[in-house]
């Protein structure tokens, strides 16, 4: 097999391989795996990860320390501050410098806040900046998992609020699970046996913890439901790089303090800055490969969907809009997007781009039928007995706009009848275009 052969089948083979046609379960999973692996590195470049990550770094940049202020503020009305500070630290080791330089500025902010004109206007800028930061996290996450709607404002205050309430108390409650391990090792340091077992354990807090973080973050951002099956790999893996990148950073003062003999005291501005993008950019991977898991049938039969003419697109509107009519006309349960796929034998993202067309349209509907759904189902939004074939056509014709400056009725009349002539009579016409 040559190199062509391989990129043939990783671009169009392997997507034209559903799970129906794999009876091995193992060789199934293998497929599936490798589907996974090859479309979460597509579309990193795809939905060009790297940028949503520079932006998402500028976003932090401007509201690190007033959401660190708030974290401080609570761990302080809590009464472990000290706690809270001494893992901010452990947590940004390596970031000795941009460490000082933020607990610096949130005690500056903690202080300003007692004075009486800040505590109107700083307390609108401070939960301007929570929101803002919140939002642009939450409409990344949206964009990678093609949500349109995001989250009602009264959502975002109630849900993001909730977080940030219950985050130092996770954080406390880390470091004091590792305090208590690493007490337990030095106890049990005679026993041959144990003591290994709890040093690996020790060793393995930081990635466990970040691993939750990740995976709570991949099932909570999205406006959407995400399974937890789907995040849990996802989390381990970015929450696996993240501790590895911290240990290679921290592993590269040679580097770091050849940044220090050239910016001085500015070293940690930029240094910094690429934490941070880097960060970010492992954060995002996982939330593709979060997507992609859960999503991955969708992509079957990908490259032939994207190029289905136009004649095929209106046989597949009408297959669907009448799949929908025919159930409810029976009274019978509506039909998900994933049932109308499997029943017509037609691939999962080609049913719902359909589905969303005819939403657009406004002659269907999506409802959940309960919290516990995964998928909506369809119902007809127009009276079943008055939509007709004709009146479908039409509304996919018509879509869009036609307000441009090009003059159908007087100057160019005669082509645009001479259109309407040809959709008449079924492209019978004989008109040349040259004699037109």
């Amino acid at each position: 097999m040559t190199i062509k052969d391989v990129r043939h089948f990783l671009d169009e083979g392997i997507w034209r391989v559903t799970d129906d046609e794999l009876r091995n379960p193992l060789k199934r999973r293998w497929y599936t795996l490798l589907k996974v692996m090859v479309l979460s590195v597509q579309r990193v470049s795809r939905d060009r990860l790297v940028n949503r990550a520079a932006a998402l770094t500028y976003s932090t940049l401007l509201s690190i320390v007033p959401i660190m202020a708030i974290l401080f503020a609570i761990a302080r009305g809590f009464g472990f501050s000290s706690l809270m500070e001494q893992q901010f630290r452990q947590g940004f080791e390596g970031q000795s410098l941009a460490v000082e330089t933020l607990l610096q500025l949130i005690d500056s902010y903690l202080e300003h806040a007692k004075s009486g004109i800040f505590i109107g206007v700083g307390l609108v800028m401070l939960l301007w900046t929570v929101l803002t930061l919140t939002s642009n996290i939450e409409r990344t996450f949206n964009q990678i998992w093609q949500v349109k709607k995001p989250r009602s404002l009264f959502r975002k205050i109630t849900d993001y609020f909730s977080i940030f309430l219950l985050l130092p108390v996770l954080i406390v409650v880390s470091g004091g699970l590792s305090v208590f391990m690493a007490t337990m090792v030095k106890d049990l340091a005679g026993y041959e046996l144990m003591a290994p077992v709890l040093k690996w354990l020790v060793r393995m807090i930081p990635f466990v913890f970040t691993s939750i973080i990740f995976v709570a973050l991949y099932i909570f951002m999205p406006n959407t439901k995400v399974r937890l099956i789907n995040a849990l790999l996802p989390g381990v893996v970015a929450g696996v790089a993240f501790q590895g990148f911290q240990y290679f950073y921290i592993n590269s003062q040679l580097w770091v303090s050849g940044y220090n003999a050239i910016y001085g005291s500015f070293a940690a501005i930029p240094m910094f800055l690429l934490w941070t993008q880097i960060s970010w950019c492992i954060c995002l991977f996982g939330a593709e490969l979060t997507y992609v898991s859960q999503n991955v049938e969708n992509y079957n039969f990908e490259k032939d969907a994207r190029n289905i003419s136009r004649r095929y697109h209106d046989f597949l509107c009408i297959l669907l809009m009448s799949a929908i009519c025919k159930c409810f006309a029976r009274g019978e349960h509506p039909y998900t997007a994933e049932e109308m796929a499997r029943q017509h034998r037609i691939p999962l993202r080609l049913v719902k781009e359909m589905l969303y067309e005819l939403q657009d349209l406004g002659l269907i509907y999506p409802v959940m039928e309960d919290e516990k759904s995964d998928s909506p189902i369809y119902l007809p939004a127009e009276d079943i007995n008055r939509l007709t074939v004709g009146k479908l056509l039409e509304r996919i014709d018509t879509d869009g706009t036609e307000n441009f400056k090009v003059d159908h009725i007087g100057l160019f009349s005669k082509e645009w009848q001479l259109l309407t002539k040809v959709k008449e009579c079924g492209y019978c016409e004989a008109s040349l275009l040259k004699d037109v």
